[in-house]
């Protein structure tokens, strides 16, 4: 039985991130990784599956809700925003060192705008904007609700509109676009030919069971020679995307009790005029409907994909029962068991408008979509738009103390009490802040060596702000852009 220091499941950008991570640490760790599909990045890391956004929450309105006492708050703007910063500074490290070879394949200068209509919505954003340029990560943010500014901003969305309307919006010059599909190939194949790391595709995970030695024992199956063979590891980590959730019950962890999970599609109306391509140059983000969930927030959005300028409208979405797009129907309903059955109908219960949104969302027709389109875009034409099938979101449900089911909209982490097992659930800003989501996963699972001085120095050389926030100072915010923007070649 061969016996590495370390299993990653799921070859997408959270593998990926923790595997560099732990070979820079600890450069003699051996690493296998299993993917069950020929090619890395095959599901939600990929370009076409992902929003690739670059969350750094400048224009996403969901991540500042207005209180019931008329004030914003910014909490999780600030966290995703100092999340994303910790990125750039990892693969700004990857450029420096020759891991990346060039950042270009991957990230993109593109500006992120935050665009409302109607007084309320107008008002609304003045507040955020004052709320958030108070603060270091935030304080380039501009505000208008000048009809000239807006259409220099943003041509396409303003050519065309009701002149009676009052609009605003916010830009934010130093928003990026993210190819994580193309990132996540390209760390692969630097890991892959290190010593010591082998990349297993069409690889299945069936069984993993804990030892009473406390290592795991997983036994995994190739698709193509359908050979199984059994591999034992002290530490496993199960970022697989959609497919978390049902290894998570394998392990059958005391941890896990409870959580499951609610599948979501996800569509794009794609542009297919290259003129119109052409016209808009940014990520422009507006308000959910109201009683519509945050995954609903409309966003026109200025792509680049395989190095060629790409444009985007939605997302729409829809009820499925997959929880990935190479999956199958009989997910969700694999997933159900004795210990989460009462939280995920509880969750259910309580969540009657999303059910009603998806249900409209299924329902709708080329024409309803164009329409959706049109707030964003007024000139839209049907015949320059065609319907493109993103990837799958698994949103987290998972028990609150009373021991009722809890719909949650970010991402989260889950690790036995020893940290010899770490599964990463959920969806949005996930791969954004992957780094920071697996440098918590370091400090959870291997914890003595993790606040060792070799292991502090090196997260301090790879991460230059480590044990620091950026937002409590200016001086080093502002060096810290500086320098990543130098690497990867960004506006700053």
């Amino acid at each position: 039985m061969e016996e590495p220091d370390v299993i990653l499941i799921g070859a997408g950008i959270m593998s990926a991130t923790l595997g560099i991570l732990i070979k820079e640490l600890e450069p003699n760790c051996k690493i296998e990784i299993y993917e069950r599909l020929s090619e890395a990045a095959s599901e939600s890391s990929d370009a076409w599956n992902n929003a690739g956004t670059g969350h750094a929450a400048f224009c996403e309105l969901n991540y500042t809700p207005e209180k019931e006492d008329g004030t914003i708050d910014i909490t999780k703007a600030l966290k995703i925003s100092e999340a994303y910063e910790v990125s750039r500074q990892f693969w700004s490290y990857l450029v420096q060192k020759g891991i990346l070879k060039n950042p270009e394949i991957f990230i993109h200068s593109i500006p992120h705008i935050s665009f409302v209509w109607g007084k309320e919505n107008v008002a609304f954003l003045k507040k955020r904007h004052e709320a958030l340029t108070k603060k270091s990560l935030f304080k380039r943010m501009l505000f208008s609700d000048d009809k000239a500014v807006l259409e220099e901003w943003m041509p396409l969305v303003m050519h065309n509109r009701d002149k009676n309307e009052v609009h605003a919006a916010t830009y934010m010059p130093i928003g990026t676009d993210v190819n994580f599909g193309t990132l996540t190939r390209a760390l692969f194949e630097y890991l892959k030919d290190q010593e010591g790391v082998t990349l297993y595709f069409q690889t299945e995970v069936e069984k993993l069971k804990k030892q009473e030695d406390g290592n795991w024992k997983v036994k995994v199956r190739n698709l193509e020679t359908h050979k199984s063979r059994k591999v034992k590891t002290p530490f496993v980590f199960i970022g697989a995307g959609g497919g978390s959730l049902r290894l998570l019950e394998k392990a059958d962890i005391e941890e896990g009790n409870g959580f499951g999970g609610f599948p979501i599609s996800g569509q794009w109306l794609r542009c297919m005029n290259p003129e119109i391509i052409k016209q808009h140059k940014a990520k422009v983000y507006g308000k959910a409907s109201v009683g519509s969930p945050p995954m609903s927030v409309p966003h026109i959005d200025t792509r680049v994909i395989d190095g060629k300028q790409e444009l985007l409208f939605g997302p729409y979405a829809g009820f499925t029962t997959k929880f990935l797009k190479n999956g199958s129907y009989l997910d969700l309903l694999k997933s159900i068991q004795t210990d989460n059955i009462v939280p995920m109908l509880s969750a259910g219960i309580h969540n009657i408008p999303l059910t009603k949104y998806l249900i409209e969302q299924v329902m709708q027709s080329q024409e309803d979509r164009m329409k959706a389109l049109k707030n964003y875009f007024p000139n839209a034409k049907t015949e320059d738009w065609v319907l493109e099938t993103a990837g799958k979101r698994v949103q987290v449900i998972k028990k609150d103390k009373e021991g009722k089911g809890v719909l949650e909209f970010g991402t989260e982490v889950v690790n036995d009490s020893d940290g010899s097992l770490a599964v990463l659930l959920g969806a949005s800003p996930g791969a954004s802040t992957s780094v920071s989501i697996m440098i918590d996963v370091i400090s959870r699972c291997f914890t003595d060596k993790y606040n060792s001085e070799a292991w502090q120095n090196k997260m301090k050389e790879m991460i230059p702000s480590f044990g620091e926030k950026l937002n409590d100072n200016d001086e080093l915010c502002t060096q810290i852009r500086e320098m990543t923007s130098k690497t990867l070649k960004l506006v700053n």
